[in-house]
């Protein structure tokens, strides 16, 4: 097989396509033989070493992606062999062929394309899980996403919409807000050019927000704590901010964490808040919540009110240019690979 293979840590230019042995299934799994694959912020981070979850170099990351059931392990009988399917993968996602447990592997639905299954596992079950299980949002609630213009991010002004009622908030740079208002967003507010937490707290009339998404870390969760309205929640679900330039700097690591907001139980207390973390990978055991996170998005993509935005779509070839065009911010919405 061929895979996008990071040999060892540093800029994008490090990454290479390197022809390995196929993998085998082993018992409860199913190779998958890929047809597009998910790029996330965490393989950046992971390409850096800035990701503790991801194996150690020469690695092959990716965890989502949609394709068609080839080879079934032992104990498996389905999905069958030739079905498409999109799945979570651990790691090793960017390649022509890659083991997935069968559990965590779901038959395409109707009327939805390969890049829209890719683009759906880690984006919509991480923006469902946020909005619902974590944030237990409802109409009448508002709700602050930032990196609005990403794949949860939209994601999250999806659903967000489906429940109706909610006031939506999200930080993206300017030249992107007509595309989110079109989508549904509210309030776009440009980071690079405005204090988000000043233009929140005039908007909201210095009340704040119930709920803030955070994918950056370091100072913006300690400005996006006290900008929570009385009763709020603030949900953690990446580090973004730990990257500086596409390489990996210590100094500006420990910088981002000592800027970081401790949280103790006598503060939350007396403040009337909520600080929760969420990292989908380490939910991938949990087959029956992904289960049914993943029955009802398949329920409300047949029904239009979800639809993957998928804005560009690289071969495994140009790694670097993906990794680039991810981590410069560039893209509304999914990147994905080809890796027919």
């Amino acid at each position: 097989m061929r895979a996008l293979t990071t040999p060892r840590y540093g800029g994008p230019d490090v990454l290479e396509v390197r022809t390995l042995p196929d993998p085998v299934p082993q018992k409860g799994q199913i190779r998958i033989r890929v047809a597009r694959a998910g790029l996330n912020f965490a393989d950046v981070n992971a390409r850096v070493g800035l990701y503790p979850d991801a194996p150690k170099p020469p690695m092959v990351v990716g965890y989502e992606v949609s394709g068609t059931v080839d080879a079934l392990g032992p104990g498996v009988s389905t999905p069958a062999v030739g079905t498409g399917v999109l799945a979570m993968t651990d790691f090793g996602g960017q390649a022509t062929h890659v083991l997935a447990d069968a559990r965590v592997a779901y038959p395409i639905p109707p009327g939805m394309t390969l890049d829209q299954a890719a683009a759906l596992p880690v984006n919509y079950v991480t923006a469902h899980h946020l909005l619902h299980r974590v944030g237990a949002v409802r109409p009448g609630r508002s709700v602050l996403v930032h990196s609005a213009a990403g794949g949860v991010g939209l994601a999250v002004i999806q659903l967000a919409r489906a429940v109706g009622e909610v006031t939506l908030f999200g930080t993206a740079s300017g030249a992107k807000h007509a595309f989110l208002r079109q989508a549904g967003l509210q309030h776009p507010i440009d980071y690079r050019t405005t204090d988000w937490a000043a233009e929140v707290r005039k908007l909201t009339q210095g009340r704040g927000v119930d709920l803030i998404l955070d994918p950056l870390g370091g100072e913006d969760t300690k400005r996006g704590y006290q900008l929570l309205a009385p009763v709020g929640h603030l949900v953690c679900f990446g580090f973004s901010n730990v990257m500086s330039g596409g390489k990996r700097s210590w100094p500006h690591v420990l910088l981002q964490l000592t800027k970081q907001q401790r949280f103790g139980p006598m503060q939350l207390m007396s403040d009337n808040r909520t600080v929760s973390g969420v990292n989908l990978q380490h939910l991938f055991g949990e087959v029956t919540l992904l289960g049914d996170v993943m029955k009802e998005l398949f329920q409300l993509f047949a029904a239009g009110k979800i639809a993957p935005h998928v804005d560009r779509v690289f071969p495994l070839s140009e790694g670097a240019a993906a990794h680039r065009f991810l981590q410069e911010r560039r893209n509304v919405g999914k990147v994905l690979f080809d890796c027919t």
